[in-house]
């Protein structure tokens, strides 16, 4: 099957519509709060697209008490029998930028120039910021106004499958078994997809989270989370030779004791790292939280083992200061799960080619809730959304990536038609 040119005009122009709706409802959430949701407000947006979902003719619509939002799309008649698939997308955006009051801007026929933002004269965006800008020229590139991010990460992945609904309810003779949409809060947070109802989703799904056109991702890392407290004594400053334990400054000296090679802005590719995330407190007690992640839960272990010798370390160095560490992990590297299946994998590369875009193979330098997913039986590689720079005010999107992230599923749904 070949994608027809009035389909293909179809999903473009439905799949930017719904974007530029999206984007303008505020869903950030709050790495601080551990609720599902973590914010109300993303209630809002799944309440506009349980609306949509009912109009598209769906059945079993669900906005639940977590905020996440399920549909059924039924098969296509005769293939009834065929293996159903779930598609899915997240509600939230990041809080490391302002997602409120969000105003998208099409910079139409991109020349190569240098992007100027409305809201910030000092802020551009070129090639040196997104290489793949230069790819992108003649295309029309969406942003912000420079003082929200965009939101690309995760409305594009909704309105990439919210067009495909939309195709399929128009277009009969595009053909698919039977589908589940899952729309769920917090993916950034990393809480979210523990509140899922397994039992809506089929054994095999895709999350539509990821960046560059063409991409398809089925590695990411193995993350863990480091929680500290330090606890000391304040006195006097004018008093306190050999009684105070200040304990902000002795966990300022406790982190510049990580490795700077293994940081974020040092590290790309398949190279792990520790970033501290946050650091807070007084001369009595200070709090901290460091992620630890590796493509190689090893890496990670030997990571977390200096952790504690460096703790051992300082509580002797500083008698009376007591450090508190926990260590949690947070998601697998998802590869283990996903390669007892090859052919999840095979058909969405599949897709991708089918849609006349490069496939493009990278693991991810994070998580997607298809990682929690897998480790729980329910396998779900990453497929593209076409967003860039995510959880910044540079953060942008090609139209294109729209229409073609939406081919891609329409792809994959008549290709596991075929599969017996």
């Amino acid at each position: 099957m070949e994608l027809s040119k009035e389909i293909q005009e179809f999903l473009f122009n439905d799949a930017v519509e719904r974007f530029l709706r999206y984007v303008k409802v505020w869903t950030t959430s709050d790495q601080n709060r551990e609720t599902v949701p973590t914010t109300k407000n993303q209630f809002d947006l799944g309440k506009l697209l349980v609306e949509e979902l009912k109009a598209l003719n769906l059945e079993d619509v669900i906005h639940d008490e977590y905020g996440f939002v399920y549909a059924y799309l039924p098969p296509s008649e005769g293939f009834e029998k065929k293996t159903a698939i779930g598609l899915l997308a997240h509600l939230d955006t990041s809080d490391a930028v302002s997602g409120k009051n969000v105003k998208p801007v099409i910079h139409q026929n991109y020349d190569g120039s240098v992007i100027k933002f409305a809201q910030d004269k000092g802020l551009t965006l070129h090639f040196v910021d997104s290489p793949l800008l230069e790819k992108y020229i003649g295309l029309d590139i969406i942003t912000s106004e420079g003082d929200t991010l965009l939101g690309a990460d995760d409305k594009a992945g909704i309105a990439e499958i919210m067009a495909a609904c939309a195709a399929w309810h128009k277009y009969p003779e595009l053909k698919h078994g039977p589908i589940a949409i899952c729309f769920s809060p917090d993916e950034e947070t990393g809480l979210g997809i523990t509140k899922v109802d397994e039992k809506k989703l089929p054994k095999i799904c895709y999350t539509v989270d990821g960046g560059e056109m063409g991409e398809l991702e089925y590695e990411c890392f193995d993350a863990w989370r480091a929680t500290f407290i330090f606890k000391g004594l304040s006195v006097h400053p004018g008093y306190a030779k050999n009684k105070m334990i200040n304990s902000i400054q002795i966990a300022c000296n406790f982190f510049s004791e990580l490795p700077e090679a293994e940081s974020p802005q040092h590290t790309e590719k398949r190279e792990g790292f520790y970033h501290l995330t946050r650091l807070q407190g007084i001369a009595e007690e200070a709090t901290a939280k460091v992620i630890i992640r590796d493509f190689v839960e090893k890496h990670n272990q030997k990571r977390i083992e200096y952790i504690k010798k460096l703790k051992d370390a300082y509580e002797v160095r500083y008698p009376g200061l007591e450090i508190q560490v926990d260590f949690l992990h947070q998601y697998q590297n998802m590869i283990k799960f996903l390669e007892k299946k090859q052919i999840i994998i095979d058909l969405a590369k599949q897709a991708i080619e089918n849609s006349g875009l490069e496939l493009l193979m990278h693991p991810i330098r994070g998580g997607t809730d298809g990682s929690k997913l897998s480790a729980k039986g329910i396998l779900t590689p990453n497929i593209f959304a076409g967003g860039l720079l995510f959880h910044s005010r540079k953060e942008h999107i090609p139209t294109l990536a729209l229409q073609k992230a939406a081919e891609v599923l329409i792809y994959l749904a008549e290709l596991w038609t075929k599969e017996k």
